[in-house]
């Protein structure tokens, strides 16, 4: 018998009882945020009710120092990389539907997959999302993972590699799970989209992603068959964005609860428009900019120690203005159609045959400079993964805030590796400066010092060098 995660009766009972908190409540609640414990459903659906702008600003300068008390002032970058679109499902919501015959489906070669992670390698990158559309039989498991061993395969003229691949690729069964968690992958996402059962019923009328039960308990099969690290997600705009942000939690703590791990990372994504996707177009529950930095900061606050993902979806400025609400994640210069990386890019072509229309179209150089600018470190770490700091260990680390103390001198090498290999001349003197500063706030002396040595050793050649 399967464990109850989801109890909407609860939720809506819960939504229904905060929908008016008054101040002092307010304060009292984040200030036990600060405590980096997170906080019940309860007292985060009384955030996600203030409407008062007062209190909204005390809530996002909370969010603000409990992610700087996690994560520290870095920011991990990363690229996604499509090697199929075929896709058996039939999401109203999304370009990459079955019913979708205006697109052009594509499964890349082995060698349209090197291509594709050069592309990405002389952005900078060194840690990729890889996804697949939903379909086994043109973008089978066994030819997935082969894609993966290309793509770690690959080396630009720098001599880098992607040192860390994360899927997000269809639920598999248990036995399949084993198999893939012998192969070398940082994180497994799937999104549940909504954890609204009726709503995910209308969303989904075809193709095994209809199944709301077996995607709902996919992290169940993961973690229960070897994986370390899971992502969560939903898609805003397909129902109420409170009722999804209490059910992320809960599904949050479920994890925690029963595997002792909880979700590696949440996304946020919005709804955005899709070719011959009608949802997309006609939004059901559509979320404002001002209504998606409360779902960030109340996510931030109630599970303090997990990633939280941004993508490009979302325009350059408010992309910006989430850095200091809890994001601590984010892709650069994508591409969302498969062989994207060699094609011309530009917001109409991502329309016509992408999965969804991107905001923000600048080039990777561009998002780290505003990075920089906005006082943050451009991280490219993939330390944790590949120091075997996953799983509970990894949980150890981040719940307490301990983990900061790798991701910034981690961020600062990875950061001077791109400065010298990649960036262009003003980019790197805002990098270096910005470098100076975060050196003299790591407290610890000695990797003070050490972080000192690993910059001038990258400064005269060598690479990789991590904690």
């Amino acid at each position: 018998m399967k464990r109850e995660i989801i109890d909407e009766k609860k939720l809506f009972g819960i939504l229904e009882n905060t929908r008016k908190p008054d101040k002092v409540q307010i304060d009292e609640i984040l200030s036990k945020a600060l405590e980096l414990n997170g906080i019940d459903l309860e007292e985060t659906a009384a955030l996600l009710n203030i409407d008062d702008p007062e209190q909204l600003e005390k809530m996002f300068h909370t969010a603000y120092k409990v992610k700087e008390e996690i994560y520290g002032r870095r920011l991990v970058l990363f690229a996604p990389l499509y090697t199929s679109n075929f896709c058996a499902n039939n999401c109203l919501y999304c370009g990459f539907r079955a019913d979708n015959k205006e697109i052009t489906r594509h499964a890349l070669t082995i060698e349209q997959i090197k291509e594709e992670t050069l592309g990405i390698l002389e952005q900078g990158h060194k840690r990729i999302l890889m996804l697949m559309g939903e379909n086994h039989k043109e973008s089978s498991l066994d030819k997935f993972i082969e894609a993966i061993e290309a793509v770690y395969s690959v080396r630009d003229s720098k001599g880098s590699s992607i040192r860390r691949i994360n899927v997000e690729i269809a639920p598999l069964s248990e036995e399949e799970f084993r198999r893939f968690s012998l192969i070398p992958i940082g994180t497994y996402t799937v999104f549940q989209e909504t954890y609204h059962r009726e709503t995910y019923k209308k969303m989904h009328p075809s193709g095994k992603k209809a199944d709301y039960e077996w995607r709902l308990y996919v992290m169940d099969r993961a973690l229960a068959n070897g994986m370390h690290d899971v992502g969560i997600g939903v898609l805003f705009g397909l129902f109420d964005y409170r009722f999804e942000v209490l059910s992320l939690i809960e599904h949050s703590r479920y994890l925690d609860k029963y595997y002792g791990v909880g979700p590696h990372t949440i996304s946020i994504p919005r709804i955005k428009p899709a070719k011959n996707a009608p949802v997309s177009n006609n939004i059901p529950y559509p979320v404002s900019d001002l209504e998606l930095k409360k779902v960030v900061a109340a996510l931030r606050l109630s599970v303090p120690y997990t990633g939280m993902i941004l993508s490009t979806r979302e325009p350059a400025q408010l992309r910006s203005e989430l850095f200091d609400l809890g994001i601590s994640q984010i892709s650069a210069g994508s591409r969302t159609v498969p062989g994207g990386y060699k094609q011309a890019f530009s917001a109409s072509s991502e329309y016509e045959e992408g999965q969804f229309v991107l905001n923000d179209c600048r080039s990777s150089g561009e998002v780290i400079a505003d990075v920089i600018r906005h006082g943050y470190i451009p991280s490219f770490c993939t330390a944790c993964y590949r120091s075997g700091r996953v799983g509970e260990d990894f949980m150890d680390q981040a719940k307490p805030g301990l983990i900061k103390l790798y991701c910034q001198p981690n961020g600062l090498t990875t950061l001077k590796e791109y400065l010298v290999d990649y960036a262009d001349d003003e980019t790197r003197k805002l990098g270096e400066e910005l470098i100076e500063r975060e050196i003299m706030q790591i407290p610890d002396e000695h990797v003070r010092q050490l972080t000192r040595d690993y910059l001038q050793r990258i400064e005269q050649g060598e690479r990789d060098l991590y904690f």
